[in-house]
């Protein structure tokens, strides 16, 4: 069996399979923010914020800014373009094969019409 590794998407993909992670990235769409407000606006502790913005910073989709007691969080410089890009091929490929299974679909339905005419 072949594996294929690629340490990037692999840290993306762990990164957004959490949903509170996604909806970090997606208020930090709209603006940045610290830590704690972070926290706040999820309902969970400081702690476990933390953590999230921490898988999100490995990942590269956050970076992250110290000033005086205040850690702001924002988009990082990753644009999932690598990501998107795999998620395409795949994309392709389930089309292909979905093309083919309409186009069998579509044979054995025309023999079943003319098998049920004579």
């Amino acid at each position: 069996m072949v594996h294929h590794s690629s340490p990037r998407l692999d840290a993306s993909f762990s990164a957004l399979s959490d949903a509170t992670r996604r909806g970090v990235l997606e208020q930090l769409g709209r603006e940045d923010a610290s830590i704690t407000a972070l926290a706040q606006s999820f309902c969970m502790t400081l702690t476990g914020m933390k953590k999230h913005i921490g898988v999100l910073e490995q990942a590269g989709l956050v970076t992250t800014e110290k000033v005086g007691r205040v850690r702001t969080c924002k988009l990082g410089p990753g644009r999932l373009e690598d990501e998107t890009a795999w998620l395409d091929r795949y994309r392709q490929l389930w089309d292909a094969r979905f093309d083919e299974l309409d186009r069998v679909v579509s044979e054995l339905k025309q023999k079943e019409r003319i098998d049920g005419q004579q």
